[in-house]
């Protein structure tokens, strides 16, 4: 009963005010404060409340996300999202069914630059999607493909929602980066397999002939954006720097290369960094409200009750984790990815480790339970970026992507079942 009652009060509150459209952050705030005030609450503390609002941001390791963001504006400013695409199309675009895998391609390579799900759909979905109905590719499978490949984005390294994640659960970035590999790979392994049963089924035909000039020009072209992945990861699985100064270094990376190579201006420059620290700004402020509420929601002992709750209908981690998808799945449907790992990771992660979940496999989980819900109607983001960015609507869009939950789910429940497809390379390769 008393869960019951501090739950309906922790998240009854905030879930009201997030409904009438209160951002998330402001929402948060103004929950710590009605509950602290509470009968139930420890009493309004305004100095507890500016210590943990100070030092929620106190780490090290959220200097990476102004890094990340800045990146994924400064390569679609400097036009080497247009590359990363050409350079795939050359390679497989000629087969049957060709701009379909580039399109899974394309977003596989740059969603691991961008780091975020809604920078793929919005930037490179547009070209994508574009691309497809050229070639006479049917607008539920250019929305269907485009809509799916983009949730790659925060699962391979780099991922703004990792680096929150981690922050908040205490873990190792890096570990966190690495652990995202093998199920983004899958991921994308997956949807290339449902594009090839789309293009037997449609007849689709490949775009054009193969051409070996084409590739070599293409390469040449995408080789400075190519090179970024294999500079975040292979530094960071090779020791030479840490996730944070991965970002840093590619940054200045990008910076050079645009400016020689590429279309970035003095003026693009200061316009993409300006943005980017608009989007820091609000992504730190929800970070630190977020601290202060798990704190109260540590003082009000929830995370423990929630823990012998869960624990009261199964010990056993498989199915512990199997209810937290659920939960994640639902969650995901009307609430941004940032917002709902920012609530939830402080309240879930004592039950977690009481039932000895490993909190590198959790993590990744997580965040793909939640991507996948920025995919689900009637809220889900994408379908509105979708929308947005194409000639589609609202309604057409919710329709074309029902058919691309089948390979997401698939790999969702085999990263659930098998946790070595999350913690191999961060804990042997990285050796």
């Amino acid at each position: 009963m008393e869960l019951a009652i501090i739950g309906l009060l922790f998240l009854g509150t905030l879930l009201f005010l997030y409904a009438l459209g209160v951002p998330v952050a402001v929402a948060m705030g103004a929950t710590v404060i009605v509950v602290m005030v509470s009968p139930y609450g420890p009493g309004m503390n305004a100095s507890l409340l500016s210590n943990q609002l100070l030092y929620g941001l106190n780490s090290f390791t959220l200097l990476a996300i102004p890094f990340y963001l800045v990146l994924g504006r400064l390569m679609n400013r400097s036009g080497m999202t247009e590359e990363i695409f050409e350079f795939a199309n050359a390679i497989i675009g000629h087969v049957k069914g060709g701009i379909g895998y580039v399109n899974v391609t394309a977003s596989m390579i740059f969603s691991g630059m961008s780091g975020l799900a809604l920078a793929d759909a919005a930037g490179l979905g547009r070209i994508e999607y574009a691309a497809m109905r050229e070639y006479d590719y049917d607008k539920d499978i250019a929305l269907g493909i485009t809509g799916s490949s983009a949730i790659i984005g925060p699962i391979i390294p780099p991922s703004v929602p990792i680096i929150i994640y981690g922050v908040l659960a205490e873990e190792s970035i890096g570990d966190l980066f690495l652990a995202g590999v093998i199920p983004g790979l899958l991921l994308g392994a997956f949807l290339l397999g449902m594009v090839f049963i789309a293009a037997l089924k449609r007849g689709y035909g490949g775009a054009g002939e193969f051409s070996i000039t084409n590739v070599v020009r293409s390469f040449s072209g995408a080789f400075a954006a190519l090179l970024i992945p294999v500079l975040i990861v292979g530094g960071i699985l090779s020791g030479i720097f840490t996730a944070t100064e991965a970002g840093a270094i590619t940054v200045v990376y990008v910076l050079i290369v645009g400016t020689v190579l590429g279309d970035l201006t003095l003026t693009g420059i200061i316009e993409e960094i300006r943005d980017a620290t608009v989007e820091t700004f609000a992504l730190t402020f929800i970070i630190a409200v977020a601290a202060a509420y798990g704190l109260v929601a540590l003082e009000l002992r929830l995370p423990m009750m929630m823990a012998d709750a869960v624990t009261a209908v199964t010990d056993n981690p498989t199915m512990v984790l199997l209810l937290l998808v659920v939960l994640f799945l639902v969650v995901g449907t009307f609430m941004e990815t940032i917002a709902a790992i920012t609530i939830l990771v402080p309240v879930l992660m004592p039950v977690v480790d009481m039932v000895g979940i490993d909190p590198i496999h959790f993590g990744i989980v997580m965040i793909l339970s939640l991507m996948i819900g920025l995919l689900t109607p009637p809220f889900g983001v994408i379908l509105f970026v979708l929308e947005k960015v194409t000639d589609a609507t609202l309604e057409e869009v919710m329709y074309a992507v029902l058919p691309w939950y089948i390979p997401l789910i698939i790999v969702l429940l085999l990263v659930i079942f098998i946790p070595d497809l999350t913690t191999y390379i961060p804990y042997e390769l990285s050796q």
